[in-house]
């Protein structure tokens, strides 16, 4: 399927990104990529590959496109080498929320255009800071993001920072997929009860989720990518098999809210492949406990009493 190199119009410059494109005749919804820390690389590529194979066209950006040529990060140490973990921080530091909106909204406004893109509202998934990047966009661009994910974002929820995307739950719109990893300190059982209180609380359509998992189990390059659980790659299936339920529930939903042809909501609701059948049968707007990969009964997780 078609990867194409791009230079996005954005708030502080052009921004380089890549969109892929499934094969076959569109047009098909777009969705956004927010990378993690380590920035876009060949792993959100291929990453970007298998979502457009689901039927989405898919915008990867360079996040970091403010500091120009950057050098790659080694993912494997960049958490643990000094002077890479300030280089990130210094990319990281330009990223406020309203930057990040501003960002979205360009991004959101390319992807739009695209011939090959349908409708008038995208998805956005993101993974550790652009889980926490997702959330903010979905906070503020309104009707413009028809569904958000987060797969081991962290602090998307914490008491006393008036950053944090939970407090932004009253101008979200899309539906809201949270995914967490059960030993990871950004994203505690406690943040998660409050990010589940917001939402709910704001009538949010949505779900947050654990794994049996490391920070970091979604993205193949990262050192806690095997390690984090058995069969992992099965359970990350598992986990966009979720994302691609809610991209085809939320946007049939919302035809009449963004003013959407019945034949652009058509487009967006195609069959899902058999392996996501019944990957999520549970209900939405439900906290559950840690989910297993092909499992059942009890040991899938089920309803949770929330913390606190």
């Amino acid at each position: 399927m078609p990867r194409l190199d791009v230079q996005i119009p954005a708030p502080d410059g052009r921004g380089h990104g890549t969109l892929h494109v499934p094969d076959g005749d569109g047009p098909w919804p777009g969705v956004l990529v927010f990378p993690d820390a380590g920035g876009a690389r060949e792993t959100f590529g291929q990453m970007g590959d298998g979502l457009a194979g689901l039927g989405y066209v898919v915008l990867i950006p360079d996040i970091y496109y403010r500091a120009g040529e950057w050098a790659p990060f080694d993912v494997a140490t960049l958490f643990t080498d000094p002077r890479e973990r300030a280089r990130m921080s210094g990319l990281v530091s330009p990223l406020t929320n309203e930057a990040i909106i501003a960002d979205a909204g360009a991004y959101a406004g390319f992807l739009l255009a695209r011939p090959e893109v349908s409708g008038s509202a995208i998805g956005t998934t993101g993974y550790c800071l652009g889980g926490r990047m997702s959330l903010i966009a979905a906070g503020g661009l309104g009707r413009t993001i028809a569904a958000a994910a987060s797969f081991h974002g962290g602090r998307v929820a914490v008491a006393d920072d008036p950053s944090s995307p939970h407090l932004a739950a009253d101008r979200i719109t899309a539906a809201v997929y949270v995914a967490g990893a059960i030993e990871d300190g950004s994203f505690t059982t406690e943040q998660a009860g409050m990010l589940d209180r917001a939402l709910a609380g704001a009538g949010v359509e949505h779900t947050v989720e654990f794994y049996p998992a490391r920070h970091g189990f979604a993205v193949p390059d990262n050192p806690t990518y095997d390690a984090a659980a058995e069969n992992i790659g099965q359970l990350t299936d598992v986990s966009h098999c979720n994302l691609q339920q809610y991209f085809s529930r939320k946007r049939h939903r919302a035809v009449r809210h963004v003013a959407r042809a019945p034949e652009a909501g058509a487009q967006s609701t195609r069959a899902l492949p058999d392996q996501c059948q019944t990957a999520t049968s549970q209900p939405m707007n439900r906290w559950y406990r840690p989910v297993q990969p092909n499992c059942t009964g009890a040991a899938c997780g089920g309803p949770a009493t929330l913390a606190g």
